[in-house]
């Protein structure tokens, strides 16, 4: 029995913009496909729409998946200076330096006879759409230079005259395949356009470009955006003209909001950089992305890349639209950041407080504060940008609020008054060295119980934080310590004097 070839998948992105969370779990499937079977993994930059280029955004995108962890085995990589490099034997691995590759094989198309020269203008192809449009039948080209023999069509490209490259499709019967998420799925090549393969710039289009570059980089494995399901019988035709195996295909259900639209910038975040910047860490967001459509099958929810590489399967992947529920990402992420050790936390927290100015800069830091700080905050935390939100009071000399915040409800200034000068009596005979929440809590809750504990604890603790929401006044006077408590204490008793 002949051997069954080695696993190979790719991601193939376009250097358009950031990388896409949809981007990322494609990549990342495609890399768990390769993993569990001992396969490769390679990434290849697709920047045919020349046109559509951003600056960077082959790194970002490199940076991006290299930050999830997700690592190419092969094609383009980062090196240590963060520079691309190329790597493996099938380069190279960037579409723009390989077009020589396409007018190899396009050539060998029209010389089979199953690709032809089309002059047809821009302005005859949108008046076709209009008409098409008009008259309620399915847009695509009609074919007019079908029929142009290959003579004319060379003697009117060697005078200079602009055409594409079309892909010659039949017309008659289905085209059909086995999608690995879908099952059987077939086409009427009557409905199937003759796809342009080369534009008139003499770059391909994504269509051609695609089956060549898998084909010659021994892709057997192709997971992809259900977007692309349409395209696939034109790209199984080029296959059976070139005489090459057909790879298998799996198509990715789309991401969806929570309303059921598609995913997009205009209702939030979708670039991976995005949730980096907010400090979710890349194992919950690589752990959130591989549940959009995959259902292990049990109550499990919380993998490592190690155990999805363990676990995933893609026949297990949903057909239906996975919804992006933020709320599930936040906490998968919060479930993470309680699991950090504190001074790991705590090294994550410092950029966003030194980016705040709460912090000046790493040097000037007092670690040991500092992680009583981000301990006491470590159960509330989402992702690591909240936690200049949550925790700036402590980093201020003087809190800015209306005394009006320190009045419990149906309580008045008179009583709140009476209540935190009774507070700041009984802060000042706790020794330093014991000031803690225990000893806190044992000496003033038999007077908020005695008082009204709200009465009491209240005012205490807005008196601390300046904040309506906040961690309790025992945890933050602890953490604060007894001079800074008194202080803030007294500046509110001040407040409520004016």
């Amino acid at each position: 029995m002949p051997s069954q070839p080695k696993i190979r998948t790719r991601f193939a992105p376009s250097p358009t913009g950031y990388l896409h969370v949809g981007g990322l779990r494609t990549a990342l499937y495609s890399y768990l496909i390769a993993k569990q079977n001992n396969g490769d993994f390679i990434l290849r930059i697709e920047d045919t729409d020349q046109e559509r280029l951003v600056k960077d955004g082959t790194v970002n995108i490199l940076q991006s998946l290299y930050w999830a962890g997700i690592i190419p085995d092969e094609g383009v990589k980062l090196d240590k200076n963060n520079k691309i490099v190329q790597a493996g034997d099938n380069g190279p691995y960037i579409q723009s330096e390989r077009l020589e590759i396409y007018q190899k094989y396009v050539q060998e198309l029209i010389d089979k006879g199953c690709a032809y020269y089309c002059f047809c203008t821009q302005e005859r192809l949108d008046k076709l759409r209009q008409e098409q449009q008009k008259n309620k039948i399915p847009t695509g080209y009609d074919g007019c230079c079908l029929n142009i023999s290959p003579e004319e069509a060379k003697k009117r490209v060697l005078n200079g005259e602009k055409h594409v490259i079309r892909l010659k499709m039949p017309k008659a019967g289905e085209t059909s395949f086995l999608d690995l998420i879908r099952g059987k799925v077939s086409f009427k090549n009557e409905l199937v356009d003759d796809q342009v393969l080369i534009k008139s710039d003499g770059f391909p289009t994504y269509h051609l470009a695609v089956v060549v570059d898998d084909h010659l980089m021994k892709i057997t494995h192709i997971v992809r955006g259900e977007e692309w399901i349409s395209s696939t019988p034109k790209h199984i035709q080029l296959y059976k003209y070139f005489d090459w195996e057909i790879p298998q295909f799996a198509h990715l259900p789309l991401l969806l909001n929570s309303d059921k639209s598609k995913l997009s910038k205009r209702q939030g975040d979708v670039a991976v950089n995005d949730y980096q910047n907010k400090g979710y860490l890349p194992e919950a967001l690589i752990n959130f992305v591989a549940l959009l459509g995959w259902n292990p099958g049990d109550d499990q929810e919380i993998f490592s890349l190690k155990e999805l590489i363990q676990e995933f399967k893609i026949e297990k992947i949903n057909k239906s639209g996975a919804i992006f529920n933020l709320d599930k990402l936040n906490w998968l992420n919060g479930s993470y950041l309680r699991q950090m050790d504190i001074k790991d936390l705590t090294q994550k927290c410092l950029p966003y407080l030194i980016q705040s100015k709460l912090i000046k800069s790493e040097k000037d830091v007092n670690l040991n504060y500092l992680q009583k700080i981000v301990k006491l905050e470590q159960e509330r935390l989402k992702h690591l940008d909240e936690i200049i939100d949550l925790t700036h009071f402590f980093f201020k000399d003087k809190l800015n609020y209306q005394s009006d915040l320190l009045i419990w409800k149906k309580s008045d200034r008179e009583h709140t008054l009476n209540n935190l000068s009774i507070i700041k009596d009984s802060v000042e005979k706790i020794d330093s060295t014991n000031f803690n929440k225990e000893n806190l809590e044992k000496i003033l809750m038999p007077m908020a119980q005695d008082r009204g504990v709200g009465d009491v604890l209240w005012p205490m603790r807005v008196a601390l934080s300046g904040e309506q929401n906040s961690p309790g006044p025992f945890e933050i006077a602890e953490v604060l310590g007894k001079k800074e408590s008194l202080k803030r204490i007294v500046s509110a008793i001040k407040l409520l004097e004016k």
